[in-house]
């Protein structure tokens, strides 16, 4: 039996979700005050009926703690730091749906400069 096509998602939306131990030295995307970011991301891709071609996914470390909580958004490679309610909703409305990445909220390129080339 042969399947049908199923249709790439247009984006993907990488939350990091990682937590670290009270009392570890570097910070950490989850903790009591971020903790409901991820559910409030997947509730405005419902509420604007966008789940599915928009996938949202847990992920773990991203690997720039000090500048969480994280959100990768491919294609793209767009890294957005920081995050919050208010940024989460502009860059759905403005990068998602309107196709330009709020430069803003992007992480400083000291911190996710241009991808390692994998030629010698």
């Amino acid at each position: 039996m042969e399947m049908p096509s199923m249709p790439q998602p247009t984006f993907f939306l990488f939350k990091c979700e990682q937590s670290a131990p009270p009392g570890m030295p570097k910070p950490s995307c989850v903790n009591e005050q971020t903790q409901d970011l991820f559910n409030y991301l997947s509730q405005m891709l419902m509420e604007k009926k966008i789940m599915g071609p928009v996938q949202a996914i847990r992920t773990s470390c991203l690997g720039r703690c000090q500048m969480g909580p994280l959100m990768l958004v491919e294609p793209g490679h767009y890294m957005y730091c920081q995050l919050s309610k208010e940024k989460i909703d502009r860059i759905i409305d403005e990068h998602i749906l309107g196709k330009e990445p709020v430069t803003e909220f992007l992480i400083p390129k000291q911190y996710w400069d241009e991808p390692v080339s994998l030629e010698k």
